[in-house]
Order: C-alpha cells, then structure tokens, then sequence
C-alpha cells in the first residue's frame, strides 16, 4: 500500500482526556485491589505508559506481551502466537490487558483465553480503538478509548509496516491508487 496522505481522526489532546477518563473509571473499579497491567507489544505502548500513570488506587504490577499475526502486512493472518509471554505469574489475580486496537478480535481472543487459562482472579481489556464493525470473533473491551467503524489508522503507537508509531495523535491512511 503506498500512502497519499495521512488525515486525523484523534487529536492528541483528545486522546489524552480519554486516556485521564479511561483511567479514573479502572482506578474506581480497582481500587485498592492488586492489579497486573499486561501491556500488548508494540502497539499498545503509548496508552499503557499513559494509562499507569494516572491510576490511582490499585497496586499496579506491569508486564509486557507480544504477539504476532499482522507482522509487516496491514491485514492479520488469524494466526497468532507468542513472541513474549507475560513473566508475572497471573494466577488468582486481577489482570487489565491493555492493546492499541481490536480489528477482527482473533489476536484479543487468543490472548484473553490464554491468561483465563492461567487462573487469573478478573480479565478485563482497554482498547485505544476498538472497531467494532469488522469483528470476526467475539470480543468485548471493557475500556474504550474510541469506537472507529472503519479505515486503517495508525499513530500513537499504531503503526503501517512499523512506521508512523511516534505520532502523537490518531490518523487515518488514505492510500494512494
């Protein structure tokens, strides 16, 4: 895919209000309790750093996952494995798994059955973007940023071919034909 042009779909400091609202919400429904923030590799870098520094009340442990199934195409293969497994131990504890983007669900959906497998107390997911309309596989975020019906976005840790994840802010790709 050549790109034409990039067009903004989310301003950098709308994200960041979100991002303070998604965080009061977790700090509320968590509060006080321990909690393992699992952060999904690369993508989801930007909004869990933003994310865990504006929880208030739970004791936070974070831990990094990386999964594979778009690799450098902009279209998953519904194949997806580990390339990092978590190193905490998540059995009997509440754990807040927090990506950039659920598209067809089956990345979500082969992580979320991963760690109920381990025991874990509470699952839950915050998604930045969560496009609803192109789900193949059911799954649900308990935390959303934004609902996007469409487009391929990129930005604020979003990438194209593991470019564009430095921007501040949320773009739409409009592709050159």
């Amino acid at each position: 895919m050549r790109i034409k042009e990039l067009q903004q779909v989310y301003g950098e400091e709308q994200i960041q209000t979100r991002v303070a609202e998604l965080a009061a919400e977790i700090s509320a429904l968590y509060d006080g309790e321990e909690l393992v923030v699992v952060c999904v590799l690369k993508g989801a870098f930007m909004f869990f750093s933003d994310l865990i520094r504006r929880l208030e009340g739970p004791q936070v442990e974070a831990d990094f996952v990386r999964l594979a199934s778009y690799g450098r195409s902009a279209s998953s293969s519904r194949t997806v494995s580990f390339v990092k497994d978590v190193e905490l131990s998540l059995a009997g504890k509440h754990v807040l798994v927090v990506e950039d983007i659920v598209d067809t669900g089956y990345t979500m959906d082969f992580l979320l059955r991963q760690f109920a497998a381990r025991g874990v107390k509470s699952l839950r997911l915050a998604v930045m973007v969560d496009k609803q309309a192109r789900r193949e596989v059911p799954v649900n975020a308990d935390f959303t940023g934004f609902a996007l019906p469409g487009g391929f976005v990129v930005g604020y840790g979003l990438d194209y071919a593991e470019r564009y994840r430095e921007l501040p802010a949320i773009f739409e790709v409009i592709p050159e034909y």
